[in-house]
């Protein structure tokens, strides 16, 4: 909200939401689930342990999980700045507009080529999105990018094999990927 305001936030999560629901409802009405890798298949269910936790262990525990997700995030906050001002600084608006600007039919399908193997979560992006957006960038461009990012990152991927078999793999990205590009269309069609 705080680079793109409160419509496009709450419009962003709202997409990327209805993204989930109708991708996971394609995957489960083809019933993939032999797709799924088989070591996955044989877990044997592990027993629920339930420890009781007081307020004080529950506070504790929570301190400890921020830490390790600031710990973990702070890295990419600070190139997403640094790729964000690089941009912002140095590439010419020119550039900027030829690639990803709105006379570029194509900007939303390389802004999700691009953004695709790229590694980042969403913090570190933004600073990137930000710098594009104010060279001109269109929202919808962006969301794309931002989207490709965050879902289809190359390490992602690379742990979702280990969990998927390749065809079912291949179908998630599909469907992310036609998802990206229908949603990013449809953001430059705003009018914002």
């Amino acid at each position: 909200m705080s680079f793109f305001g409160a419509k496009i936030a709450i419009l962003y999560v709202i997409v990327g939401l209805f993204l989930a629901v109708i991708g996971g409802t394609i995957i489960d009405k083809l019933g993939m689930e032999n797709e799924i890798q088989d070591y996955i298949r044989k877990m044997e269910d592990a027993a629920t342990f339930v420890e009781e936790l007081t307020w004080k262990d529950r506070f504790r525990f929570g301190v400890e999980q921020v830490k390790e997700v600031a710990g973990k995030v702070w890295p990419y906050v600070i190139i997403g700045v640094g790729i964000g001002a690089a941009i912002h600084n140095w590439i010419p608006e020119s550039f900027i507009q030829t690639v990803l600007g709105k006379d570029n039919p194509f900007a939303v399908v390389l802004a999700t080529v691009i953004g695709a193997p790229i590694y980042a979560d969403i913090f570190g992006v933004l600073p990137i999105a930000e710098a594009l957006f104010s060279k001109g960038v269109p929202i919808g461009t962006l969301v794309s990018f931002m989207m490709a990012v965050t879902t289809l990152s190359l390490p992602s991927l690379i742990m979702l094999s280990k969990v998927v078999k390749p065809k079912l793999l291949a179908l998630f990205i599909g469907i992310c990927m036609v998802g990206i590009l229908l949603i990013g269309f449809a953001f430059n069609l705003l009018p914002i």
